[in-house]
């Protein structure tokens, strides 16, 4: 007898013993819990018998994946290894070593301990004077480089919304991203940021172009965004591709809240003048660095300069006459 069977024939015995009035019997309590009768006329079907099996242990990246499909991208490692980018599994390189020369006084300043306190000193810009002298590369090869560090989490934010250009390089398709957060109420960060196969490091397209993107990058919903990454992950280090700063207004926009800016100059090709005027631009930003790229290698061999990429770094001033 199944126990629904069950729970309908004690339901009549209760029914015919509260019809006997004061001839029933009192029944002493049961050891067995009483049967409930079922609300719905509708039978569950029957358990099949399950075989039991050792569970198989899920990897937790497949269990990301299988949660969220859709905001995991992955980035063809040795494609990007073939047009000089620095990757995780990739033999030691001169390029890999220069950006850890390069990212090595940025850490410093956000671990506090640089020569003074950097106030959000994990929000990094890097940008140039003009377009074209490899700021987007740059942004990219130091994003990887930093992620590579044991201590901290990487998120790399294509912030030149007019001409985007980080996801095409890492060959991955447009998506939404920075743009649609700060013009949708019902979009949060989280639902547009794209886990990666390098394991620290997440990304945050520029979304879709938008033609007030300076009065946004300005705006209250900014400030918030920049503050909630700043202050929620103190081990997350945050990593601006952000516009020329001689060619439109929003980089300078997103200096005022960054608290170190690595500002791009091509060797060569970048004159001092151009240079002067946009460090003006940023005196706000406590930290200034200068990464000096596509230099040529020197006589004397200097160590870092084989791939044809220099760094040089000045702190709160222009580069000085004559360099």
């Amino acid at each position: 007898m199944s126990i629904i069977e069950k729970a309908v024939e004690r339901l009549e015995q209760l029914q015919r013993a509260a019809g006997n009035g004061d001839t029933a019997e009192r029944q002493e309590p049961s050891d067995q819990a009483p049967a409930v009768a079922p609300t719905s006329t509708t039978v569950p079907s029957p358990v099949a018998a399950v075989t039991e099996q050792p569970a198989s242990v899920v990897p937790a990246a497949a269990v990301s994946r299988a949660q969220s499909p859709d905001r995991f991208v992955e980035i063809d490692l040795d494609r990007l290894h073939s047009i000089g980018i620095v990757t995780p599994n990739a033999p030691r390189s001169l390029i890999g070593d220069e950006f850890r020369i390069v990212k090595r006084p940025l850490l410093r300043n956000v671990q506090g301990k640089g020569a003074a306190a950097v106030k959000n000193a994990n929000l990094i810009m890097v940008t140039s004077s003009l377009p074209g002298e490899g700021k987007s590369f740059s942004s990219i090869n130091l994003a990887i480089s930093m992620a590579m560090e044991l201590d901290h989490t990487v998120l790399l934010i294509d912030a030149d919304v007019s001409r985007p250009s980080v996801l095409n390089i890492l060959g991955l398709a447009p998506r939404k991203g920075l743009m649609d957060v700060l013009t949708s109420n019902d979009m949060h960060l989280g639902d547009v940021l794209l886990k990666t196969n390098i394991e620290k490091l997440s990304i945050l397209p520029a979304g879709t172009p938008h033609p007030r993107a300076t009065e946004l990058l300005a705006s209250d919903a900014m400030n918030h965004l920049l503050a909630e990454l700043a202050d929620r992950y103190s081990d997350r280090i945050v990593v601006f591709d952000s516009p020329p700063l001689l060619v439109t207004t929003e980089s300078r926009v997103l200096a005022t809240h960054m608290g170190q800016v690595v500002m791009v100059v091509e060797s060569n090709r970048t004159t001092q003048a151009a240079v002067k005027q946009a460090l003006g631009t940023i005196d706000s930003c406590p930290v200034r660095l200068m990464l000096l790229n596509k230099a040529q290698q020197t006589s004397g061999g200097s160590y870092g300069y084989g791939y044809g990429y220099g760094y040089g770094y000045g702190y709160g001033q222009g580069p000085r006459e004559g360099a």
